[in-house]
């Protein structure tokens, strides 16, 4: 069924711009791929003018087609993100090369994320051989308390720490931490160490392991993650290609930050200059 406020207008009364924005909310709220006719069927669409529809949307970027599915398209993620500025598109295309490098290491399913207050945002996703169950979508939020890119973003936000721990930490799963003492500890470890674990406190058999890039400072800009199963995935093995290629991205952020520096104004994800953490063996 279609949300209260996308019924507003009778079937007749709806326009193809709003029957086209009642298919994107509809695949926006669902974690998979989805047909035309289960998607007919949520947004009381004919089966006809859903598929026409989409075709539109397809054409131009905002779904896209997989098999008989459909799903939202990635150039619906770049103009959403700009809601929250140009950082997320600009830290997207500027790292999407090492984020397919981290895949290429580890075949497994990689994230690129940011902190977005106290939540983190997904800017980009690379879906592993063997994937495995994971709330995590481009565009997503999710608390940063409990996932492993969060808490590799957070460990270097004193701020953004203290803010998550005052609006209460609920638990998502069993393993979620949940005291606001037990976290602070283990950021400080994620400080002195660089690297975060998640150990199904985001979801129930989902493992993740996360580094942050590094930009002005000692201040993070991103973080990387690798995840998988639990019970068949060991996250401290991924650890080295993590380091390494969250230190090459540090290192092109640093880069690109300098030129921006020289030639005019600072690049808008970082204005401070970048200092790149040496790689850890």
């Amino acid at each position: 069924m279609p949300h209260a406020k996308h019924r507003a207008a009778s079937a007749e009364q709806q326009t193809a711009v709003d029957k086209a924005l009642v298919l994107l909310r509809s695949l926006a709220e669902t974690d998979d791929e989805i047909g035309v006719t289960e998607l007919a069927r949520r947004t009381s669409l004919s089966k006809s003018t859903a598929f026409r529809l989409l075709g539109i949307l397809q054409r131009n970027d905002m779904v896209a087609r997989v098999g008989s599915n459909y799903r939202l398209g990635t150039d619906l993620f770049d103009i959403g993100a700009r809601v929250y500025g140009p950082t997320p598109v600009l830290l997207r295309e500027r790292l999407l090369p090492f984020l397919a490098d981290l895949y290429e290491l580890t075949h497994e399913t990689v994230h690129l994320a940011i902190l977005h207050d106290t939540d983190i945002m997904y800017i980009n996703k690379i879906h592993g051989h063997r994937p495995a169950r994971s709330p995590s979508k481009v565009g997503s939020l999710l608390p940063a308390y409990c996932t492993g890119v969060g808490k590799a973003l957070l460990a270097f936000d004193h701020d953004a720490a203290e803010r998550a721990i005052a609006g209460g930490l609920p638990a998502r799963t069993e393993y979620t931490i949940t005291d606001a003492g037990a976290l602070r500890a283990e950021l400080r470890v994620v400080r002195e160490n660089g690297i975060a674990y998640d150990a199904q406190e985001a979801t129930l058999g989902l493992a993740c392991v996360a580094v942050p890039v590094m930009g002005g400072k000692g201040l993070p800009v991103a973080a990387l993650s690798v995840a998988g199963a639990d019970h068949r995935f060991d996250p401290a093995r991924y650890a080295p290609a993590l380091r390494r290629v969250a230190y090459e991205a540090s290192r092109a952020v640093a880069v690109a930050t300098a030129a921006r520096q020289a030639s005019g104004p600072a690049l808008s994800l970082e204005e401070r200059r970048p200092r790149a953490p040496e790689p850890r063996q």
